[in-house]
């Protein structure tokens, strides 16, 4: 006699349903909405602000802060220089009334074009002046004799520049003292004082100690509508962005802090 098979139902599975099924649809759209905006306000915060005039500057909006007295510093960089176009070129309604020439840099760089550029500044009656740029890993001194050798001022040229960038592998108390270094040597040469370069942050953290208040500061400053800084300053860099007539590509734009008798002030004299 055949046995019968046991069969047994199979429970059927209960289906979940969705929770977000039970939240209205508009609810869910203004929270995708409030999502997004926040998004977007962070994005804008962390990564588009704080760089907005540099993107301003790259598409060709440069700001100008006010100052009837503008120039320009130069190097071989900028390649071959238009001085007829350069002499008469505008800057924000103003004509470029001074230009600082990169000269040396370092115990044995030589700016390539620096004598065809300082020449010819001179000879369209620009306001010039030299700068190096400084080297940590080298001696104060043995790079002011360096720059003094190869550099010849005359009256009415702008005091040397200091150009300070780096801090290398130097403690700030040993760039102090190859920075000093360097002015001290350079004065006695020149019999002026020198100006000295660098930049906002830069300055603040480690060139910050009244030692420099002694020096015409030339700020460089970036992308922004009024200086931070609150100390004294002549000169400011405020764009490497720029465009002037006669120059290939960007340059770097400054203003100074005063009219054009001031900067004649700030020259070289012709000695007694």
């Amino acid at each position: 006699m055949p046995t019968k098979r046991k069969t047994t139902k199979r429970k059927k599975k209960g289906t979940r349903r969705n929770p977000l099924r039970r939240v209205p649809s508009y609810v869910l759209w203004t929270a995708l909405a409030i999502i997004i905006v926040a998004y977007i306000a962070f994005f804008y915060k962390t990564f588009v602000g704080p760089y907005s005039f540099r993107w301003k500057a790259l598409y060709g909006h440069v700001t100008y802060p006010d100052g009837k007295v503008r120039g320009l510093d130069i190097s071989h960089y900028q390649g071959d220089i238009d001085w007829n176009k350069l002499r008469n070129a505008q800057i924000q309604g103003a004509p470029v009334s001074f230009v600082f020439v990169k000269a040396t840099e370092g115990t044995n760089i030589w700016d390539e074009n620096f004598n065809q550029n300082f020449h010819n500044a001179k000879k369209n009656d620009i306001v010039r002046g030299a700068y190096h740029y400084f080297s940590p890993s080298s001696s104060g001194k043995a790079q002011a004799k360096h720059f003094c050798k190869m550099v010849q001022l005359d009256e009415h040229d702008l005091p040397p520049v200091l150009d300070v960038e780096e801090l290398g592998n130097c403690t700030p108390s040993q760039l102090r003292h190859e920075v000093l270094q360097w002015m001290d040597y350079v004065e006695k040469h020149y019999s002026v004082t020198p100006i000295l370069y660098t930049g906002y942050k830069f300055r603040t953290s480690y060139l910050n100690t009244p030692d420099f208040d002694h020096y015409p500061y030339w700020i460089a400053h970036y992308y922004v509508d009024t200086l931070e800084y609150k100390g004294e300053w002549a000169f400011w860099q405020h764009t490497d962005a720029g465009r002037v007539d006669g120059i290939k590509g960007d340059v770097d734009i400054n203003v100074f802090k005063g009219d054009y008798q001031d900067l004649m002030d700030l020259t070289i004299r012709e000695q007694d």
